[in-house]
């Protein structure tokens, strides 16, 4: 049996959702499948020198990776949109002509949807749908398009087609799968898997050993709330730079890199947010340093887009033995964090709530070290790596079963 993954990034990128690729691609070899990841030339957070072949194989020849020549991904908006679809027709010529048993896409970029139709009448290969987030939803948190609107619809069509010709979609969420099922989408067709942690190498790192307090100059002594990840307008950014406007005593740590980079540096010199200290994102294996930096580390989003994404550093600052600080929809996320007293729930953009939840968080350490113990012990209960990866190769495996 082999897997076919037209994917938009991977190593030496640094980007989210690539440890789903490696973990599950790892499983499926551990049980005798074997993997075929395609994707264009490196082009996202690599750093200077950094050496990759066009060619390569992983996890004792079973898992091959094979890069396809693509012009680098720059700011431009309509380069980067005719990279995406240059990328899609070369992918479309993979699934079409590569031999393979059961395919599986990603939901990003969310166009890949539209060569479905296309595989299903020339090939008839199973497809299964990953959907990390729900597209068109996540374009208003991207400012491109409002509800209703012209490229809001043309959004709806595309996922729609993208639904339809999976044989199976797997949400990361259950706000995810009931957003999908009030759409149209068959409950049956639809499985939930939270994206998991590797617990073994995610683990939480006591603040006198991580060395990152020396290397960005860091205060131990001062209350450090931590955010890593994309800074666009989907996760609500200022609402981190309004918080530390009023918390002048507590240290923020910003590590991201993104669409809003600019303006968040530009408010931190004109506002004088001397204790937002914005770096560069890290890499992957530095994720216990840097979530561990933190007393508390955030998850944001813009209002109105926490039912169509569940941000998977949830977990990874959870597997830290942090609490986590939720400026978040109301949902799923706000139901784990109070159900099992691992973090404090504030709306999506409400200011007032976001800076008395910190206030209160730094107020009761005792309080604050528990949320983290028991944030820790749900990971292990509920989303190790292990657990999460068999239920993704059970999944495929049913599929290309079916076919």
């Amino acid at each position: 049996m082999k897997i076919l993954i037209p994917f938009s990034y991977y190593h030496p990128e640094q980007c989210a959702g690539l440890f789903v690729i490696d973990d599950m691609t790892e499983e499926a070899a551990h049980q005798g499948i074997e993997s075929l990841i395609t994707v264009p030339t490196p082009t996202r957070n690599v750093e200077s020198g950094t050496k990759w072949s066009r060619n390569e194989t992983l996890c004792d020849g079973m898992v091959q990776v094979h890069r396809f020549r693509m012009y680098g991904e720059g700011k431009n908006p309509v380069l980067r949109a005719l990279r995406y679809l240059f990328c899609e027709i070369v992918q479309l010529h993979y699934m079409l002509w590569k031999q393979y048993d059961v395919a599986f896409i990603d939901s990003t970029p969310p166009i890949q949807g539209l060569k479905l139709p296309i595989v299903r009448l020339f090939r008839k290969k199973p497809v299964v749908y990953n959907a990390q987030d729900l597209f068109p939803e996540t374009l208003s948190g991207t400012g491109l398009a409002k509800s209703g609107g012209l490229l809001w619809k043309i959004g709806m069509w595309v996922s729609n087609v993208t639904f339809k010709n999976s044989d199976k979609i797997i949400a990361i969420s259950q706000d995810i799968k009931r957003s999908m099922v009030a759409r149209g989408v068959p409950a049956e067709k639809i499985e939930v898997v939270y994206n998991w942690v590797d617990e073994k190498s995610v683990q939480p790192i006591a603040k006198e050993d991580n060395p990152l307090f020396e290397e960005f100059g860091l205060s131990r002594e001062k209350f450090t709330i931590v955010y890593a990840g994309n800074l666009g307008n989907a996760q609500n950014i200022s609402i981190i730079l309004d918080g530390a406007k009023e918390l002048p005593e507590v240290q923020f740590v910003v590590f991201g890199t993104g669409g809003l980079e600019n303006d968040v540096r530009r408010r931190i010199m004109e506002e004088r947010l001397s204790n937002v200290h914005l770096n560069p994102l890290q890499p992957y294996e530095r994720v216990s340093q840097v979530y561990s930096l933190g007393d508390a580390c955030i998850v944001s989003c813009k209002k109105g887009l926490g039912g169509s994404a569940m941000p998977s550093k949830t977990w990874t600052i959870m597997s830290c033995g942090r609490p986590v600080i939720a400026s978040f929809d109301e949902g799923e996320l706000k139901e784990i964090l109070e159900k099992n007293n691992c973090g404090v729930f504030t709306h999506a953009g409400n200011v007032q709530e976001f800076v008395a939840g910190i206030k209160n968080l730094a107020a009761e350490p005792s309080r604050r070290i528990e949320m983290g113990k028991n944030a820790r012990q749900f990971i292990l209960d509920n989303l190790t790596k292990e657990v999460g990866t068999r239920k993704y190769v059970d999944i495929i495996r049913g599929v290309a079963n079916m076919s």
